[in-house]
């Protein structure tokens, strides 16, 4: 019920307006008895009927028989009625106050005791907050609202019943709204007191209606509350019990897994993909452990704490969770990391290619690096590939750049024991591992499963024990250098390929053949930007060996036009083409030739002394002037330029890494006797290659920049 303002116009007494008496007449508590005899004049108007209609007027019209006078006074008879008839409206008025005070009266009890009702129901109200959160307790909150809700519901038609009556007391005993209150005092008007009456009866009619509609509205409020409270506890119980559950079968899972240590490794891919699906069947549960996690906090903030056994539990799945993605988590590792160490595609066998203080370590990428552990220090050079490169510093002394650079790649070539290799048994490891794209990229652990697959078939088909674990580190470590000094742990199949077919022990022309096709179009031609490429992987080899300069260095381009004049203006190369070009020994690929030359010459031995340093019988290469009879010298001392005291190498000179024969001895004979009539212009019309020490005709008194 709406609160009750009730206004209107006040509630005002009857006066006599003929009675200069009756202005100063004052109404108390309870009316006088006696009232003091006034004079009065006659009227000098008509008479005014009373304003509350409480009965007729003072002054009745028969006692006028004509016009009086202003001045002129009443006559007994009219003044007795006059004032019989003021008595009678004094007892009627208080009559009527005396029947208000006990309306009123009858009104304010049962207010004020609905007003204490309602508020003593308030706080009963906010005694059943907050919620416990249990069910049980929950349900028994329910019940227990239930009644309360019921005990206020039937007290409803007695509140509504006291109000209305309330109601219809304001309706007939209207107030004015004062500014400020006005204490009653024994001066009140009873007009006064009527509307202070009314005006309490009206705040006391306020407050209850008040009180009611706010328990009303908070009994809907709390039944809600309840309501939802309970229905997400039954929520959170039923999912916490599914999780448990879930949770249980999984840790029985996780029981029956076996040690690390206890698994075959061949088996470990098959476990690391069962733990996998293991994982991904439980992972739904952790949307489980999001929803209870998130129904408590909703129930935290509405004030709802869960109990201590609930709390318990809910830990219990939070803990148990974490637990069990943690052991997870930790296992697959496990069996990852046992499975790149030890598993085929692992590095672990390649620890036993250094010894102490060395240890091989493994970079995030893959790539390999070694640490000292007596001096502290780290370095991605293998110990033995650091040896090896300071052996090569001996060959420095060479004058002769495409030698010098053949022989350090032949040291190289026979550490990594790739001079054993033959380029058919590198071809099948290729395309056994898929390497038919040469634009393909490899990783480390690509790049150690070829190796280690070549090794093992070198070892197969030559019967030789070979160390396999080094010479997989060896020539990693190598090819690193060449085509991956950065340590990106990447390179191309061509790079690859490349580097392997180079250091292989097979001829030179089918190297060339091979290359050339790595590059070539299914028509077997080469452009110009292919020839490039592959002529810019080949160039890695002398610069990782600080010789690319002798070489032209990087760039190719003049090298790719050079072979392209054999094209004969057409915009691609055939490969008897570049084998034609690669024949005269360019500059840039000529290392390749030599390298060949020195591996053949290293065997062959030369019945004849050398002219320098007297060995006989001269090893290696053997070079034989051609204008100066019975002058043989040895690769050590043409090499590095050593010569006999007062004496000067005279040009041009023979060179043989094949044991020469009688008719190449008269041939030698023959143009050495020619030369002896040439003259020094003859010579200078030939200048030196300077990176080649001999050719048909060389310049004596060259030395090499």
């Amino acid at each position: 019920m709406q609160p009750m303002v009730m206004q209107g116009c006040p509630y005002t007494l009857p006066r006599c307006h003929e009675w200069r008496a009756a202005d100063q007449f004052h109404h108390s508590s309870s009316l006088r008895s006696t009232c003091p005899q006034p004079q009065v004049r006659a009227a000098a108007t008509a008479p005014v009927p009373p304003q509350d209609g409480a009965g007729g007027s003072c002054l009745s019209p028969k006692l006028f028989n004509g016009s009086v006078g202003a001045a002129g006074p009443l006559e007994p008879p009219a003044m007795n009625l006059c004032w019989n008839e003021i008595k009678k409206k004094s007892h009627n008025l208080r009559a009527r106050l005396e029947a208000f005070s006990d309306h009123s009266g009858k009104l304010q009890l049962p207010l004020q005791e609905i007003i204490d009702w309602l508020s003593q129901k308030d706080e009963e109200l906010s005694a059943q907050l907050p919620l416990q959160g249990d069910v049980a307790l929950v349900q028994q909150e329910k019940e227990t609202h239930a009644a309360f809700m019921e005990d206020v519901k039937s007290r409803g038609p007695y509140i509504y019943s006291v109000l209305e009556s309330a109601q219809a007391f304001l309706s007939q005993h209207p107030f004015e709204e004062l500014e400020e209150p006005r204490s009653e005092s024994k001066d009140t008007s009873p007009r006064q007191r009527i509307q202070n009456l009314s005006r309490f009866v009206w705040k006391q009619a306020t407050v209850a209606s008040e009180l009611w509609e706010k328990l009303t509205a908070r009994c809907v409020d709390q039944h809600r509350h309840i309501e939802r409270t309970l229905e997400q506890l039954l929520e959170i119980q039923g999912a916490m019990e599914e999780l448990s559950n879930t949770l249980t079968q999984a840790e029985g899972v996780r029981a029956t897994w076996e040690p690390i240590g206890d698994l075959f490794i061949d088996s470990l891919p098959e476990h690391i993909q069962a733990l996998k699906l293991f994982k991904e069947e439980f992972s739904p549960m952790k949307d489980g452990v999001k929803l209870v996690n998130d129904l408590a906090h909703q129930l935290a903030i509405s004030d709802v704490h869960l109990s201590m056994e609930n709390s318990r539990a809910l830990e219990q799945i939070n803990v148990r969770w974490k637990q069990l993605q943690v052991s997870v988590g930790e296992r697959l590792k496990q069996l990852q990391d046992a499975h790149r160490d030890f598993g085929p595609g692992s590095q672990h066998f390649l620890s036993s290619s250094v010894q102490v203080p060395w240890e091989r370590a493994i970079s995030p990428n893959k790539v390999p690096y070694y640490i000292n552990h007596q001096a502290q220090t780290t370095c991605w050079d293998h110990p033995k590939m650091t040896e090896l490169y300071q052996t090569l510093a001996d060959l420095n002394n060479i004058k002769f750049s495409a030698y010098r650079t053949a022989m350090k790649l032949r040291r190289v070539q026979k550490a990594l024991r790739l001079d054993m290799v033959t380029l058919t048994t590198a071809l099948e490891i290729f395309n056994e591992h898929d390497l038919q794209a040469s634009e393909h990229v490899m990783d480390v652990v690509e790049v150690i499963h070829c190796l280690t697959a070549l090794y093992e078939r070198l070892e197969e088909e030559r019967g030789i024990l070979v160390n396999v674990p080094l010479c997989v580190d060896m020539s990693l470590n190598w090819l690193l250098n060449v085509f991956d000094s950065g340590r990106s742990g990447k390179m191309r199949a061509l790079s690859f390929k490349t580097g392997i077919a180079c250091l292989c022990g097979t001829e030179v022309k089918e190297k060339l053949q091979y290359l050339f096709s790595q590059v070539a179009n299914s028509g077997s031609q080469c452009d110009q930007r292919h020839l490039g490429v592959l002529l810019h992987e080949a160039i890695q080899v002398p610069r990782q060996l600080g010789e690319v300069a002798a070489f032209g260095g990087s760039n190719v381009e003049p090298s790719v036009r050079s072979c392209f004049r054999f094209s004969t203006g057409k915009p691609v190369i055939e490969a008897s083409q570049f084998l034609e070009w690669v024949n005269l020994e360019p500059q840039s690929m000529v290392w390749l030739a030599v390298l060949h030359r020195v591996t053949i010459a290293e065997q062959v031995k030369h019945q004849t002394k050398c002219s320098i340093c007297r060995q006989c019988p001269i090893k290696g290469f053997r070079y034989r002037s051609l204008k100066q009879f019975n002058v043989d010298i040895c690769q050590t001392c043409f090499l590095t330029g050593r010569a006999s005291k007062g004496n000067k190498l005279h040009y041009p000179i023979m060179e043989y890494y094949t044991p020469t024969t009688s008719s190449e001895n008269m041939r030698d004979f023959a143009t050495t006797l020619k030369n002896k009539f040439r003259s020094k212009h003859y010579f200078s019309k030939h200048p030196q290659r300077g990176y080649l020490p001999v050719q048909s005709v060389l310049e004596a008194d060259y030395s090499e920049t």
